[in-house]
């Protein structure tokens, strides 16, 4: 009897952990969906699987999209049944609140939240007929709000709480549903995006800690996105269900100091970390004059 291939749907595929989800899924056999905007970035991944990979044109800040992606599957799956829905797709904002302008902020809450809960509310009866297993992308950002992160924080502290909802409503079903939070992975994701011109922040002082904080990822021992993929892969085929697991560099160090550490302490360590006392003492230094 032939083993049935299994079927994952990536999100956030041309790049970073989507490119090496979607190549070590089919790796390992799965026939995978990997959706991006840029479809362009997927094609050597089909050249390279030929018939498992398939790449597919998604914004999962469009419900649309969303809705005609179900009909597609609705013809394509085989018995109606989604292995992995892994939503990985996410929208960096690393700005200060005072500079966060109302598009920016619909932006990050369209890819890093609505998008995420769309696909599952559309996507799930698939992924229940095989119970399957629905994996996100979460950080340690979820966990604790860097200095020039609150909007992207609130917006995976969000769908941190969304997965532990669905975990315990997928349980009866034998569906897995796992929050990656993730720490520090080699993956070019930094906000590069600059500050207004009237911006409070548009100091040197200021300009240091903001780079700081864009540049924490890269500076701070990444760990490799192979190693990463390798590490969450175990999680999604072990017997174990996890509410969350931690993967990537200072993941479970963030879990520690959160946990037992008064937070008025962890902001004292952020603002050194990230080098606010200069901002802070330039400001003290302006008012004086």
């Amino acid at each position: 009897m032939s083993q049935v291939t299994k079927i994952a749907l990536v999100t956030g595929a041309s790049s970073g952990i989507g490119f090496e989800l979607t190549k070590q899924l089919a790796g390992k056999g799965y026939k995978v969906y990997a959706a991006a905007r840029r479809v362009n970035l997927i094609l050597p991944l089909e050249k390279e699987f030929p018939g498992l990979v398939k790449a597919l044109e998604l914004d999962v800040a469009e419900l649309s999209q969303i809705l005609a992606l179900k009909e597609r599957l609705e013809t394509e799956l085989p018995a109606q049944k989604l292995d992995i829905l892994y939503n990985n797709a996410g929208q960096s904002c690393t700005f200060p609140a005072t500079d966060v302008t109302n598009d920016v902020l619909e932006q990050a809450f369209k890819v890093n939240v609505f998008g995420p809960i769309n696909l599952c509310r559309e996507l799930l009866p698939f992924v229940i007929n095989a119970r399957g297993t629905v994996v996100f992308t979460g950080s340690i950002a979820g966990i604790v709000c860097f200095p020039f992160g609150s909007v992207y924080s609130a917006t995976k502290g969000a769908i941190h709480s969304y997965a532990k909802g669905l975990h315990i409503e997928m349980k009866p079903f034998g569906v897995k549903v796992i929050n990656v939070v993730t720490g520090a992975v080699s993956t070019d994701i930094a906000d590069k995006r600059p500050l207004p011109e009237g911006s409070v922040y548009n100091i040197p002082e200021a300009a240091e800690a903001l780079e700081a904080r864009r540049t924490m990822a890269k500076d701070n021992r990444p760990e490799s996105v192979s190693k990463y993929v390798q590490e969450v892969l175990r999680d999604i085929e072990s017997s174990r269900d996890p509410i969350e697991v931690f993967h990537g560099s200072f993941a479970s160090i963030v879990q520690y100091f959160t946990r037992y550490i008064p937070y008025w302490l962890v902001e004292f360590a952020l603002e050194r970390k990230f080098k606010l006392h200069g901002f802070k003492d330039a400001l003290a230094k302006s008012k004086r004059e």
